[in-house]
C-alpha cells in the first residue's frame, strides 16, 4: 500500500490534476486508491465534485483529534466515496489553513499525518497525498508520511529552477525524519513538444537530475480539457476519456506500476 506524496512548492504545476488523474489511471488498472486532500485550498475536493463548505467534518478534524489524543474522529469517519468505485477521498476545506499554527507546539509535529494514515493504510493499494504549494509544516508532514514523492514539473524554465529547493527539502526529510522516503520521479506537465522551450527544459532537467532521479517518459500535454474537468467535478479520464491528456495519465499510471507496453 504505497503512500505517494505529490509535491512541488510552486503553484500551478498540475499537482491536483495529477492526483485526480493518476488515481483514476490506477483505478483502471484495478487498484483501490485513497486520495488525501492536504491543501487548505481544497482544490482536489472541489475537483471531485464535493463542495468543501458543505462538509461538517474534514481532514482537519482528524488532525485535531490526533493532536488532542482523544480518538474522536478517524480517517474512516471523514472518507467519502467518489464517482469511481475504486477511489475514495479524505476531503479538506479552508479550516486546514489553521493547522500550521496548531502544529507549532506539538511534540513530533512532523509525524501527525503519518499517524492519521496508519489505521487505513492496509485498506488501499495506493494512497495519494495532494500537497499545498509550500515547503512548510504541512508538506513536511506529507513527506514524513509518504513512501515516495512524485514531482509534477511544468515544462517551464522558472519552474525548473525551483526544483533544487524541493529536492533539498526532500533530502533533509530523508536524513532527519523519514529515511525510507524515495523520489518516485519527475513528471513533466503542461508540455508543448512543438515548442523549443518545452523541449529544452526537459532536456536540461534530464541532464541535471536524470542520473539520480527518475524522469518519467510520459509527459502531460497542455490542454483546455484540464481546466474544464474540475468544473465538471471529475478527472480528465472521465470528463474527456479519449483525449490526449487522459491517455497521457493512463501511460503515467502504467509507468508508476512498472507495466510495459
Amino acid at each position: 500500500m504505497p503512500v505517494v506524496c505529490i509535491a512541488n512548492q510552486k503553484g500551478g504545476v498540475g499537482k491536483t490534476t495529477t492526483a485526480a488523474a493518476l488515481a483514476q489511471g490506477l483505478s483502471e488498472r484495478r487498484k483501490h486508491v485513497l486520495l488525501v486532500d492536504w491543501d487548505p485550498q481544497a482544490n482536489l475536493t472541489i475537483s471531485l465534485g464535493i463542495n468543501p463548505e458543505s462538509l461538517t467534518t474534514t481532514i482537519y478534524d482528524v488532525l485535531m483529534s490526533v493532536i488532542r489524543n482523544n480518538g474522536k474522529i478517524s480517517m474512516r469517519d471523514v472518507t467519502i466515496p467518489t464517482y469511481d468505485e475504486n477511489i475514495d477521498i479524505v476531503p479538506a476545506n479552508v479550516e486546514l489553513s489553521q493547522a500550521q499554527l496548531d502544529l507549532v507546539n506539538v511534540f513530533t509535529r512532523e509525524l501527525m499525518l503519518k499517524e492519521m494514515l496508519q489505521p487505513v493504510k492496509a485498506e488501499y493499494d495506493y494512497i495519494l497525498i495532494d500537497c499545498l504549494p509550500s515547503l512548510g509544516l504541512l508538506t513536511i508532514n506529507a513527506l514524513a508520511a509518504a513512501d515516495s514523492v512524485l514531482i509534477p514539473l511544468q515544462a517551464d524554465y522558472l519552474a525548473m529552477k525551483g526544483l533544487s529547493q524541493l529536492i533539498s527539502t526532500i533530502l533533509r526529510v530523508q536524513e532527519r525524519i523519514n529515511p525510507g522516503l524515495e523520489i518516485l520521479g519527475i513528471v513533466f506537465t503542461m508540455t508543448n513538444p512543438r515548442t523549443l522551450h518545452s523541449r529544452e527544459v526537459i532536456e536540461v532537467t534530464k541532464r541535471a537530475f536524470g542520473d539520480r532521479i527518475r524522469v518519467f517518459d510520459t509527459t502531460i500535454p497542455i490542454s483546455v480539457r484540464f481546466k474544464e474537468a474540475p468544473a465538471a467535478g471529475m478527472s480528465i479520464l472521465t470528463y474527456a476519456p479519449r483525449s490526449e491528456g487522459a491517455d497521457a495519465y493512463r501511460l503515467l499510471a502504467r509507468e508508476v506500476l512498472h507495466e510495459k507496453g
